[in-house]
């Protein structure tokens, strides 16, 4: 099965920090997963960390390089993405998560989160 991971799974997971979910762990764990990173999330730290915010003081470069060299595939982003975003219901207003729920949908995978306002999109949301 094919995940796309929102933002902050991916820096838990890159960091390997506490507040990672056990059952992402586990998840993260089996190789018949296949797992993604939007460049949405590398363009949300660059942004993020120049404001910064303290949850985000990861090189962006390093953050890329480690995630593509532990088998994570990049999803670009296209403009059926951007266009997606038209129709989402307007339940959260962070940019950056509506273009990955656009990106999960247009690519008919699944994107996991901790976030619960970002998880009561539904489908393909799946809060974990």
């Amino acid at each position: 099965m094919r995940f796309l991971l929102d933002t902050h799974l991916l820096l838990w997971a890159a960091g390997d920090l506490p507040q990672l979910p056990t059952a992402m762990r586990d998840l993260l764990a089996k190789p018949e997963h296949d797992f993604m990173f939007s460049a949405a999330s590398i363009w949300e730290v660059v942004i993020k960390r120049g404001l910064g915010r303290d949850d985000f003081q990861i090189d962006p470069n390093r953050f890329r390089r480690g995630l593509l060299g532990n088998g994570y595939e990049e999803l670009p982003i296209s403009s059926e993405h951007t266009l997606a975003v038209a129709v989402l219901p307007p339940v959260h207003r962070d940019p950056f998560d509506r273009i990955l729920i656009a990106q999960a949908s247009v690519e008919g995978i699944t994107l996991l989160t901790s976030d619960t306002t970002l998880a009561s999109y539904g489908a393909p949301v799946k809060l974990i």
